[in-house]
């Protein structure tokens, strides 16, 4: 069963129906790749998913442990290769990690190395660097 369904509109950007919960994203080509830059673009998503899944991760192994994260943030930076083919080389995220709690050094560990376990990061070529910081805080000092 189809988990996606995504239509081309034309203009270089696509319509992608999440068919369980139908949520909806467009997708546009950046504009040094000839689109609009109006809307993410596929790389652009990839990039998003590595730190999305990192995070829901860190989230689960949170939950088990009793910790909350709520309120963490992360930047990701996304950097294409100069060469072609045309690829993404590496990503880069700043993850500002807030606890309910001051965290011991191995429950930051613990965390962090969940995060390297995601199914994205396991599944990105390997020749795509994933460089990946942490910075913990407790609660309002993000």
């Amino acid at each position: 069963m189809p988990t996606i369904k995504t239509e081309y509109l034309g203009d270089l950007r696509t319509q992608a129906t999440h068919l369980q919960s139908g949520t909806q994203l467009l997708t546009d080509a950046p504009t040094d790749n000839q689109g609009k830059g109006e809307a993410f673009s596929p790389t652009d998503l990839v990039a998003g998913a590595l730190g999305s899944c990192m995070m829901t991760i860190m989230g689960i192994v949170a939950r088990r442990d009793a910790i909350d994260l709520k309120g963490s943030e992360m930047e990701i930076t996304k950097v294409m290769s100069a060469e072609a083919p045309r690829r993404i080389a590496r990503v880069e995220i700043r993850m500002s990690m807030l606890s309910d709690r001051l965290l011991t050094e191995a429950e930051q560990t613990k965390l962090e190395r969940a995060a390297y376990t995601c199914p994205v990061a396991l599944s990105l070529h390997p020749d795509i660097a994933q460089d990946v910081t942490f910075s913990w805080k407790i609660g309002q000092e993000a």
